[in-house]
Order: C-alpha cells, then sequence, then structure tokens
C-alpha cells in the first residue's frame, strides 16, 4: 500500500503546484494567455481534489494509526496532509463560487498569496512524507532554521489558537460587510 500513495501523492502535487503557477500567472496579468490558463484553473483544481483525496485516503491505509499517531512526524505529516487537502479544496470552492471577481481589484494579490501559502503547505507536506520514507530535502532544514524542528510533535499554543478564532470572526465580519455594502 505503502508504493501506492507514493505514486498518488504525485498527481496533486503536480496538479496543485501547476495551479498555484496558473494563479499567480493570472493575478499579476489578464494577458490572453493568463485568461486562458484561468479557463483551465478550476477542471486543474477538481483534478487535484480529486487526486488528494485519493493519496490521503490510501496514505491512512499505509500503517496502522496507532504507529502514525505515535511519531511526532507522523501525525505532523498526517495533519499538514489534511490542512493541505482541506486548504486546495476551499481555493477550488472560492474559484468556483466567485468566478472572475477573484480576479478584481486587490483581490487578485489575496489569491496570489493564498497560492504562495498553498505551495507552501504542500511542499512541507512532501517534505515531512519524505522524511518518513527516508528521503530528507533542506526545506527540512529551512524549518529548523524558522524553528520548527520535523521530528518533534507540532506544538500550537492556545494563544496562537485564540488568535485564529479572533481572525476568523474578523474575516466573517469584512465579508459580510462587504456583501451588504455590494448588494447597496
Amino acid at each position: 500500500m505503502a508504493a501506492y500513495h507514493v505514486v498518488l501523492v504525485h498527481f496533486p502535487m503536480a496538479l496543485w503546484m501547476t495551479a498555484a503557477l496558473a494563479i499567480l500567472i493570472r493575478a499579476f496579468s489578464s494577458s490572453a494567455l493568463a485568461l486562458s490558463i484561468d479557463r483551465a484553473l478550476t477542471p486543474l483544481l477538481f483534478l487535484g481534489f480529486l487526486s488528494g483525496a485519493a493519496a490521503f485516503a490510501v496514505g491512512l491505509m499505509v500503517w496502522p494509526w496507532e504507529a502514525v499517531s505515535s511519531s511526532p512526524l507522523g501525525r505532523n505529516h498526517a495533519l499538514l496532509a489534511a490542512w493541505t487537502l482541506a486548504y486546495w479544496t476551499l481555493m477550488m470552492i472560492t474559484r468556483w463560487l466567485h468566478g472572475e471577481a477573484v480576479w478584481h481589484g486587490l483581490m487578485r494579490f489575496v489569491m496570489a498569496g493564498l497560492a504562495l501559502i498553498g505551495a507552501g503547505l504542500l511542499g512541507i507536506t512532501g517534505t515531512l512524507g519524505g522524511h518518513l520514507i527516508g528521503v530528507y530535502t533542506d526545506v527540512s532544514e529551512v524549518l529548523r532554521r524558522l524553528g520548527w524542528e520535523v521530528y518533534r510533535t507540532f506544538y500550537l499554543p492556545d494563544t496562537t489558537l485564540i488568535a485564529l478564532a479572533a481572525a476568523t470572526v474578523l474575516l466573517l465580519a469584512i465579508g459580510w460587510w462587504g456583501r451588504k455594502s455590494q448588494a447597496a
């Protein structure tokens, strides 16, 4: 089963990295090429979602959950894989529901920033998976210099959770306010 997971993960990685590049191109250009790339973005994100969900499901079958959850590296990889799948799924839903509106005004730069965050999540998830099978990259050294040792449990302090909750409430309020101002 491990071999299937290793093969499967390369599909969402390629699709989501291509989607990130497509978003960056579209965010900074309105050329005919950028518009053509944008037309392929939603199907690209959808294929990434399907292959990501398959890779995640197969990944959960590679080792027993007791083994994965007893290893800090295994927990971090599973956690970041879930975050990455959820993140890119939300990017797909956002692009699908809002269409061309995501490229108007400052939102195009928000999309570019979100694409970079998604690519970063994907890179870290892949790095942790590589460590699990003995393939190491320099990304883990970058993470180490940023203060995260990949072989230790990911720690999320209460203040971070409070900040995330406050940011969520703030973003929802901004969204509702923006929606009301558009309707008026």
